[in-house]
């Protein structure tokens, strides 16, 4: 198969290393591997918009760390919850699902254990779709989706509870480098040309509606390999919700969800790829010429990946970063209701919010005594870590690249952990 994409010469954006910066202010020279990847990412790896960016490298940084992710009170609240709480006895507690936040999941698991060494939390990553079956089945102690849950799946699961732990963006990106286009080249893209590339309608890379969009770049007609999850993929709900409310063709003939079928797998003339998490869709992309796929943006950072510029509702293009995500989140999510924490922002309004941008959610049960594997000591040390990650965790969020919850969140996050118990025993007291 022959692939080729174009270079938009007029917006050219690189990937910018914020090594210095990130290491020293946020990570303390952090680095981490994937499950499905052996290769070591650095933390400090991050994308710049080229809508938005600002003077320096630092300035990306501090616009982002500055801006509001969780109250005095949340923090007094934490510091007293936590403060109060010594394990008992050494507890594993197992979790498993979405591969978008995997990389931080993981390291709140290591830098966890460091302040609590018996509290061993293991984390899978299996796709969205692997995380809600399991805590249903209650084979995991939590579980992890970027697909808020629908009312059927919470039906099926008496007492789970859902809150998002973060957020972050989903890229579109590419694989032109046999064609002599780096991957520092930030590539045009509208949600109807996504959608005819991955309805098979838009089949090359030199097709009308992708020269139109990147004007005077020398596009040759070369075949588009697109990839696509395999497997139940929060990523792909995220991704194909995006499409659905922006492409009435998309909405009718194909919608969204963790799974959709893809009409660009048997479209003649066309050529589709499933690969199964984050990992296996980034590393698809990675060893495919003229490849392009959905992935969350660490992904795409630490594979060396092309990533796209979409344009959103205001009539931009941007490239996901920390801020463009962040004013996504501002920009859509409003008042939360603790009640129901499902929350959507695709496609969020606001000049240089990054249109395919979502929160990322924890599954857990309120009453931790239904799932029967988990024990009072676990359930404890369960409560705690997730109080944890939605306050101290969050300090972990941007040298990852995903983006520290908004204070309206975290307060939002507090009012139902509270609720956790064991057998009506609440399990967060100070």
């Amino acid at each position: 198969m022959i692939r080729m994409s174009s270079k938009n010469t007029k917006r050219n954006v690189g990937i910018v290393a914020l090594v210095v910066v990130i290491l020293a202010a946020v990570a303390g020279g952090y680095y981490f591997t994937t499950m499905n990847n052996t290769q070591s990412m650095s933390a400090t790896s991050m994308i710049t918009s080229e809508a938005s960016m600002p003077s320096s490298a630092a300035s990306v940084m501090t616009s982002v760390t500055t801006s509001p992710t969780m109250s005095e009170t949340s923090m007094a609240s934490m510091t007293s919850s936590v403060a109060a709480w010594q394990p008992t006895s050494p507890v594993s507690i197992l979790g498993a699902g979405a591969t978008f936040p995997q990389p931080l999941i993981q390291t709140w698991t290591v830098q966890y254990n460091k302040l609590y060494p018996a509290v061993t939390i293991s984390y899978s990553g299996i796709g969205s779709g692997g995380g809600i079956q399991q805590i249903t089945l209650k084979t995991v102690d939590f579980g992890a989706s970027d697909a808020p849950l629908s009312n059927p799946n919470l039906a099926a699961a008496p007492g789970l509870v859902l809150f998002p732990e973060t957020l972050g963006g989903v890229a579109i990106t590419y694989n032109l480098v046999a064609w002599g286009i780096t991957n520092t080249t930030v590539l045009h893209f509208t949600p109807d040309v996504i959608a005819k590339i991955y309805m098979g309608i838009i089949t090359k890379w030199n097709d009308p509606a992708l020269v139109a969009l990147n004007p005077g770049v020398p596009l040759p007609s070369a075949f588009i390999t697109a990839v696509h999850r395999s497997d139940g993929s929060g990523t792909t709900y995220a991704f194909t919700n995006f499409l659905s409310v922006t492409v009435p063709n998309w909405a009718a003939q194909v919608n969204y969800g963790t799974s959709v079928t893809w009409p660009v797998d048997t479209a003649i003339g066309a050529f589709g790829v499933g690969a199964k998490g984050n990992p296996g869709v980034a590393g698809a992309v990675v060893n495919t010429n003229g490849a392009i796929g959905y992935v969350d943006v660490i992904y795409a950072v630490s594979n060396h990946l092309g990533v796209g510029a979409v344009i959103n509702a205001a009539g931009n293009f941007v490239v996901p970063t920390l801020q463009t995500i962040l004013w996504a989140a501002q920009n859509a999510t409003g008042t939360p209701n603790p009640a129901d924490l499902r929350l959507h922002i695709v496609n969020a309004a606001g000049a240089e919010s990054y249109p395919i941008a979502t929160y990322t959610y924890i599954l857990v049960y309120r009453d931790m005594s239904a799932n029967p594997s988990t024990t009072m000591a676990k359930a404890q040390a369960l409560a705690h870590f997730l109080w944890w990650a939605i306050h101290d965790g969050q300090q972990y969020s941007t040298a990852l690249i995903y983006v520290p919850l908004p204070a309206n969140v975290v307060a939002a996050d507090e009012q139902l952990l509270l609720t956790l118990n064991y057998q009506g025993t609440p399990l967060l007291t100070g």
